[in-house]
């Protein structure tokens, strides 16, 4: 991989973060809105907001991996 090659894939990797980075923010907060409104089922909340957190990871993965498999 060339030097511009490897800029350009390093930026690539930064904007496909971005979605992620979004999206685990969306999930936490709404998290705390619903764990607020009903205290009670807080223990369902936390298991749902891990399970949307790693599905929301994994894309980060993903645009990581491609990186690699479309750069070279």
């Amino acid at each position: 991989m060339t030097g511009s090659a490897a800029v350009l894939a390093t930026i690539g990797y930064g904007l496909a973060a971005i979605g992620p980075g979004i999206g685990v923010g969306l999930i936490g907060a709404k998290n705390q809105e619903a764990t607020a409104r009903q205290p009670e089922i807080r223990g369902y909340l936390r298991v749902n907001m891990f399970l949307s957190i790693a599905f929301t990871e994994a894309l980060g993965l993903i645009g990581f991996a491609a990186g690699f498999v479309f750069g070279a």
